[in-house]
C-alpha cells in the first residue's frame, strides 16, 4: 500500500476535545492519536511516546488517504478547535512551561549528585524500585510511586541534604526473549528500543533523577559485578549443584518460578508446565536463615511485609522421629522414612505416614502391585505447582504405596501414603501424620477411611466437636508404652514434646530439630537473555572451574536463533564456538555453563551501582557505600514483599561478611505504595427477557446476563449506583487493577498533554493516603488542574484578551499583614508535617486552604507568595521553577532553603467567645485572646444575629469574663427580652 505523508500542524493552546478522524476511500473511519496532535512541537517526549503507542504508521499518514483530504478534515478540526478555545482554555500555559523546565533540568544537570559531596551534609537516598522496561510503556499507576519519592527527594535537597535519587533499567528477562523468539528481532534491540520510552516517559513527568547514575542490568559494565558476586558465593559455598525438581515448561524452554506458574500453565502464555528433575545451580540462602530473620526486628517496614518474610522463612522448633519400613511379614526392614514433626507429643496419634511423590526413596517403598498407581499419580502432581499443591482449600487426594512402616512410639504397623499435599523441598519431604489433631491429615484420613487416635485434650476438659480435628495444645493421653520406656500421660502438650525428643534422642529413634520452610534459591534458568554464569566444566571430568575474576565479564555470546533446543540444552548451548573453550589453569579442553542466571540476579544489588556507578576497578567504592549506605527511603509495590527483598538482603549480608558494604542491612525503611485501579466500570443484569434485573436481586432470578453501562446513564442512590431512568435497578460498580488485557490502562502521555505533568503529579498524590489502593478518574484531575489554574492566575494574573498571559508577576513589595503570615506559617507547617510523614494528599489541601485564603486578600507581598511557591515546588515542580523564575530568580529553586514554620505565627490569637442575653446563649462571637470588654461587647453589637436582641434595647449591666463569656443583662422593667 501507499502511505501518504500529511504536515500536521499543532493545535492553539486550549484542550483537545476530541479525536479528530481520518477516512479511507471506502468510507472507514480511523482515529488519528490525539498524542501526535495535541503534543507542543518540541516536546521532547513526543516522538518516543508516539512509539512507544505504536502509532509510527499513523504518524507518516494514513493508507489510502490523499493530501486534500488529510489536509481538509484537519483544518475542520483545526477550527473547530479555534471556535470552542475562546470558551474553554487551558488552566495555565503549561505545554509552554513543562518543555521549558525539563529542558533547562537536563541541560543544566541540575539533579546531578556529584561524586565527590560534601560528607558533612546529612545524606537522603530515596530509591524507586526499578522497573522492567515492558513494551507497554507506562501507565498512570507507575508514576504513583515515582511521584512520591521525587516529592521526598526535592525537599531534601531543598533542606541542606544531600540526595541520592537515581533511576535505571531491571531489563534482563523473559518477555523481551519471548519477543525475540516470536519475531526474530534480538532482546537486545527491543530491550534499548523500551528503554528509550521508559526514561522519556518519565522525563515528561519532571522527575528529578539523577541520570548521569543510570545503569541497565543488561550492560556488561553492569553484570561484570552481578558475576563477580556469584564467584564470591561459590568460593564460600553458597553456590552449589544439585538435582532439584523444577517447573520446567516446554514450550518456553526454561525453568519458572513457583510465582510464574498458575493452574499448572506458565503466566506467560499460559503453556503447560510439569515438574522434572534437572540438575541446577543453587544459591544456600538458608544458611543466613536466622539472621534474615533476627534482623528484621531493626527495620522500619510495613509490619505486614516484615510478617511475610516471617513466614516465607517459616522457622520452627521439633523433632526428625524415624519410622523403619516393614517388609511384606511385617519385620523392620534397614530403610526408614525421617520425619520432621512441630508435634512430637502427638506420636502416638500418627496413624499413616505420607511422602511426597517426588520423595528420593519411593521407588524403593512401592509394592508392585500399587507401583502404576504410584506413577500414574505422580506424573499428575507433577503438573501442580508448590502454591497448588499446598492450598489449604483443595480437595486432597493420594494413593496408597502398598507399604507399612513402624510408628515408633507404640510399635504398631501404620500405611504409607503418597499424596501431592507434602512437598519433597521442605522438611525430609515426608511427614507422620495426625488426623485427630491436624485439619489436612484429617480431612485426608477420613476421606480414605484411616484411623483417627486423639492422643491430646483440652486443658479446660471441653469436649471436641465431633468430625473436626483439635490442633490445639493440651493434656497428652492414650500416650504410654512401657516397652519402648516412654509415658507421656498427663504432661502438658510442651513438657510431653520434651520428653518425646529426650527418649528419641537416647533410644536413636530421632532427634531435636530447627527446621525452615525457607529453600534454597534455585539459580539458573534455561534462556539466553540473562547474566552468563561464570563456570567452565572440564571436558574429561566433568569438574566445574570457576572463571578467572580478571576475565570478567563474560558476555553473552551473539545469536540468531533464541528458540528452545527442546532437549532441556539452554539456547546458549547453539553457541557451539562460544561453548568450547580452554581451561587457563591446566590448559585442558572445557565447556561453559550454558544456563543463565534468573532476572532477579541484577536487582538483589543495584542500589549499591547507583552510588558508584562509573567503577570499573570495584563493585563499590569503599568510602562512598559508608556515606550513603543504607537506603533511607525505599518505595515499590508489595508485590515484591517477599522474594526480591529477601534475596537482596540475602546478597548484602554475605557482602557485609566480605567486607564490600559497612551495613547489614540495605533498605532502612520500606514503603509500598497503594495500586492505582482502572476507572469503575458500571454493570446492569439483564433477564432473558431483555429486561434490566436490580443486581441485589439477580442471583436469586437464575439465569441473567451483564451490560456495561456507560457512567453518563449512572446516579448515585445512597451507598448504590443505579440507572439514571430507572432508579430501581441497582447497578454493579467495580474497579480492576489496569491491564491490556482489560483495556482499562490509561496512557500518562495522554493525560499530560491534556492537563500538564504538575497535574498528573498532583492528581495522583491527592487520590487519597499513598499506601492505599485507589481508583482513577479522569474527571477527577480537573479538580487538581483547576487549582494550579488558581494559583497561576492568583500570582501571574488573569489571561489577556488573547488568551496569553504577561510577563513578571502581580505581586507587591509590601510588608505582609499578621493574618497572612499566619495562614502562611500554618500552610509551611502543615505541608512540612505532611511530606515527611508521607501524608502527600493532606499537604496538598493545606496548600489548596491557603489559595483560598489568599484570593481574599487585596495585595499579595512578594515575600508570602515566594513562600509558598517554594511549598509547591516538591509537587508541581514545572509551574513553581517558572513562578520563581517570574518573581525574579536567576536560577532554579531546586536548592533554594526549604521554608521553616515560625512558632510564632502558629499560635491562635482569636479565640470563640459565647455571648449570652439574659442568661441564655444567643450566639459567639470571634474576639482576640486579650480582647476588652468593650470591644467584645461592639463585636456582639455588630453581629447580625445577636444585633437583634441588642439594638435599641436598654443595658442593665454587663458581666464579661475574659476569654470565656459576655453577657448582657437587659432591663426587663423597660422591655421584653425577644425579637417582636
Amino acid at each position: 500500500m501507499n502511505i501518504t505523508h500529511a504536515k500536521v500542524q499543532p493545535f492553539p493552546r486550549s484542550p483537545p476535545l476530541h479525536h479528530p478522524t481520518f477516512l479511507f476511500s471506502s468510507g472507514q473511519k480511523l482515529p488519528f492519536p490525539r498524542k501526535f496532535i495535541t503534543a507542543p512541537i518540541g516536546r521532547s517526549s513526543s516522538f518516543a511516546s508516539i512509539l512507544c503507542k505504536k502509532h509510527t504508521l499513523l504518524a507518516h499518514g494514513c493508507f489510502g488517504v490523499s493530501r486534500s483530504r488529510i489536509r481538509s478534515s484537519v483544518s475542520e478540526v483545526e477550527e473547530e478547535q479555534k471556535q470552542k478555545s475562546v470558551v474553554m482554555k487551558r488552566a495555565y500555559p503549561f505545554n509552554e512551561i513543562e518543555p521549558k523546565w525539563q529542558r533547562y533540568w537536563e541541560e543544566n544537570r541540575t539533579f546531578r549528585t556529584p561524586d565527590d559531596v560534601d560528607t558533612s551534609k546529612p545524606k537522603y537516598y530515596v530509591l524507586d524500585m526499578f522497573p522492567y522496561p515492558s513494551g507497554a510503556g507506562l501507565h498512570v499507576g507507575h508514576p504513583l510511586g515515582y511521584t512520591a519519592t521525587d516529592i521526598l527527594a526535592r525537599f531534601k535537597r531543598m533542606q541542606g541534604y544531600n540526595v541520592l535519587h537515581p533511576m535505571g533499567w531491571d531489563a534482563f528477562g523473559l518477555p523481551a526473549e519471548q519477543y525475540a523468539i516470536e519475531t526474530g528481532t534480538h532482546p537486545k534491540l527491543t530491550t534499548l528500543r523500551n528503554i528509550n520510552c521508559f526514561r522519556s516517559q518519565l522525563k515528561s513527568l519532571g522527575f528529578s533523577y539523577d541520570w548521569d547514575r543510570e545503569i541497565s542490568t543488561i550492560e556488561p559494565e553492569y553484570y561484570k559485578w552481578t558475576q563477580w558476586i556469584f564467584l564470591q558465593l561459590l568460593k564460600r559455598g553458597l553456590a552449589y549443584q544439585a538435582e532439584v525438581p523444577v517447573n520446567w515448561c516446554p514450550a518456553l524452554g526454561t525453568v519458572l518460578a513457583n510465582e510464574e506458574v498458575v493452574d499448572g500453565v506458565s503466566e506467560r502464555g499460559g503453556h503447560p508446565v510439569i515438574r522434572k528433575p534437572m540438575q541446577q545451580w543453587m544459591l544456600k540462602i538458608t544458611a543466613y536463615a536466622d539472621r534474615l530473620l533476627e534482623d528484621l526486628d531493626e527495620l522500619d517496614w510495613p509490619e505486614s511485609i516484615k510478617e511475610m518474610q516471617r513466614n516465607w522463612i517459616g522457622r520452627s522448633e521439633g523433632a526428625e522421629m524415624e519410622f523403619y519400613v516393614l517388609d511384606s511379614d511385617g519385620r523392620e526392614t534397614d530403610m526408614k522414612i525421617t520425619v520432621y514433626t512441630t508435634r512430637p507429643d502427638t506420636i502416638f496419634g500418627a496413624t499413616y505416614l505420607v511422602v511426597a511423590p517426588e520423595y528420593t526413596l519411593l521407588s524403593s517403598i512401592v509394592s508392585a502391585k500399587q507401583s502404576e498407581s504410584v506413577e500414574e499419580y505422580k506424573d499428575i502432581a507433577s503438573r501442580k505447582s508448590d502454591l497448588e499443591r499446598t492450598e489449604l482449600q483443595k480437595e486432597k487426594t493420594g494413593v496408597f504405596s502398598g507399604c507399612y512402616a513402624k510408628n515408633p512410639a507404640n510399635g504398631e504397623p501404620i500405611p504409607i501414603w503418597v499424596a501431592d499435599y507434602v512437598l519433597g523441598s521442605y522438611g525430609t519431604g515426608a511427614i507422620m501424620a495426625v488426623p485427630a489433631h491436624d485439619t489436612r491429615d484429617h480431612e485426608f484420613a477420613s476421606k480414605y477411611t484411616i484411623p483417627i487416635k486423639w492422643v491430646v485434650t483440652p486443658n479446660d476438659g471441653s469436649c471436641i466437636e465431633s468430625g473436626k480435628a483439635y490442633s490445639g495444645e493440651g493434656i497428652v493421653i492414650n500416650s504410654s508404652n512401657m516397652m519402648v520406656g516412654l509415658d507421656i500421660n498427663g504432661f502438658s502438650s510442651k513438657e510431653a514434646a520434651h520428653k518425646v525428643i529426650e527418649w528419641a534422642e537416647k533410644t536413636g529413634n530421632g532427634k531435636k530439630k530447627v527446621n525452615y520452610k525457607l529453600r534454597d534459591w534455585l539459580f539458573a534458568r534455561q534462556r539466553y537473555w540473562g547474566e552468563p554464569i561464570p563456570v567452565i566444566f572440564l571436558a574429561d571430568s566433568g569438574e566445574s572451574i570457576p572463571v578467572l575474576e580478571t576475565e570478567l565479564p563474560l558476555t553473552l555470546p551473539e545469536l540468531d536463533d533464541f528458540t528452545p533446543t527442546g532437549t532441556g540444552e539452554p539456547p546458549l548451548s547453539k553457541a557451539v564456538s562460544w561453548v568450547k573453550t580452554i581451561d587457563p589453569s591446566s590448559g585442558k579442553p572445557a565447556t561453559r555453563e550454558t544456563n543463565t542466571m534468573p532476572q532477579w540476579a541484577g536487582s538483589c544489588w543495584y542500589y549499591l551501582r547507583f552510588m558508584d556507578p562509573k567503577n570499573s576497578k570495584e563493585l563499590v567504592d569503599k568510602a562512598k557505600e559508608m556515606y550513603w549506605s543504607p537506603v533511607d527511603i525505599y518505595v515499590g509495590g508489595a508485590e515484591h514483599a517477599v522474594l526480591h527483598l529477601l534475596y537482596s538482603r540475602f546478597w548484602h549480608k554475605v557482602l557485609y561478611d566480605i567486607g564490600v558494604v559497612s551495613t547489614k542491612e540495605p533498605f532502612k525503611c520500606v514503603i509500598n505504595q497503594g495500586i492505582i485501579l482502572g476507572e469503575v466500570q458500571y454493570v446492569a443484569c439483564k433477564g432473558t427477557d431483555g429486561n434490566y434485573i436490580s443486581a441485589d436481586s439477580a442471583n436469586e432470578l437464575g439465569e441473567h446476563f451483564q451490560e456495561i453501562i456507560p457512567e453518563e446513564r449512572v446516579v448515585k442512590s445512597g451507598e448504590y449506583f443505579v440507572l439514571k431512568d430507572n432508579p430501581n435497578i441497582r447497578l454493579i460498580a467495580r474497579a480492576h487493577k489496569m491491564s491490556k488485557s482489560r483495556g482499562n490502562v490509561v496512557n500518562p502521555d495522554d493525560v499530560v498533554a491534556e492537563y500538564g505533568a504538575d497535574s498528573l503529579r498532583l492528581y495522583e498524590m491527592f487520590m487519597g493516603p499513598f499506601r492505599d489502593s485507589k481508583t482513577w478518574n479522569t474527571n477527577g484531575i480537573e479538580g487538581v488542574h483547576r487549582f494550579l489554574g488558581r494559583t497561576w492566575r492568583l500570582i501571574v494574573g488573569s489571561p489577556l484578551p488573547h488568551g496569553m498571559f504577561r510577563d513578571g508577576t502581580m505581586v507587591t513589595d509590601e510588608e505582609p499583614t499578621m493574618e497572612q503570615l499566619r495562614a502562611l506559617h500554618k500552610c509551611i507547617a502543615k505541608v512540612t508535617e505532611e511530606i515527611e510523614g508521607t501524608r502527600f494528599n493532606t499537604g496538598i489541601s493545606a496548600m489548596m486552604e491557603f489559595i483560598n485564603a489568599a484570593y481574599k486578600w487585596d495585595k499579595h507581598p512578594k515575600s508570602i507568595i515566594e513562600a509558598f511557591v517554594l511549598l509547591l515546588s516538591p509537587y508541581a515542580p514545572h509551574m513553581a521553577e517558572e513562578l520563581w523564575s517570574r518573581l525574579g530568580h536567576q536560577d532554579s529553586m531546586a536548592y533554594a532553603p526549604f521554608p521553616k514554620a515560625d512558632p510564632t505565627y502558629l499560635k491562635e490569637s482569636t479565640i470563640v467567645l459565647p455571648v449570652q442575653i439574659n442568661g441564655k446563649t444567643r450566639g459567639t462571637i470571634q474576639v482576640e485572646k486579650g480582647c476588652s470588654e468593650e470591644d467584645a461587647f461592639t463585636l456582639a453589637s455588630q453581629d447580625e444575629k445577636l444585633s437583634k436582641y441588642l439594638d435599641g434595647k436598654p443595658i442593665k449591666k454587663r458581666i464579661f469574663v475574659p476569654g470565656k463569656i459576655l453577657n448582657v443583662i437587659l432591663d426587663r422593667q423597660n422591655v421584653k427580652v425577644g425579637v417582636q
